[in-house]
């Protein structure tokens, strides 16, 4: 009973195909709106997560408080000019020379969160 009504439904209402022009327009809208959405969620937040963290290494300076990609913290002892080079001390007059892209974060800004959760 159900099968002989959508067989008799599927023959009133047919639709017409779509021409190739509309048929070609859909598929690029299609195209255009998953690459705007690719875009919009991927693309633009890691280019401000990569301008916030160059600006933070532009801004380091002689004392500050850093970890580096290798889970080292230190101070940072000298910005050597010209080169992209930090040299680091962990202490103990332990020193190493960092590449300035290796350093992650500044400790001082971490010590702030965790003293403002502790008080």
């Amino acid at each position: 009973m159900l099968i002989s009504t959508a067989y008799a439904a599927a023959g009133t209402a047919m639709a017409d195909a779509p021409s190739p022009w509309e048929a070609f327009a859909l598929n690029m809208m299609l195209i255009l709106i998953l690459v705007f959405m690719f875009y919009v969620l991927l693309i633009m937040p890691q280019q401000k997560r990569f301008k916030k963290h160059r600006e933070m290494l532009d801004t380091l300076r002689k004392g500050d408080k850093v970890v580096t990609a290798g889970g080292l913290v230190g101070k940072v002892d000298k910005i050597l000019d010209g080169a992209d080079e930090v040299v680091v001390d962990l202490g103990n007059d332990v020193k190493v020379t960092a590449l300035r892209s290796t350093i992650q974060n500044k400790v001082d800004k971490l010590d702030n969160k965790v003293k403002k959760s502790d008080s």
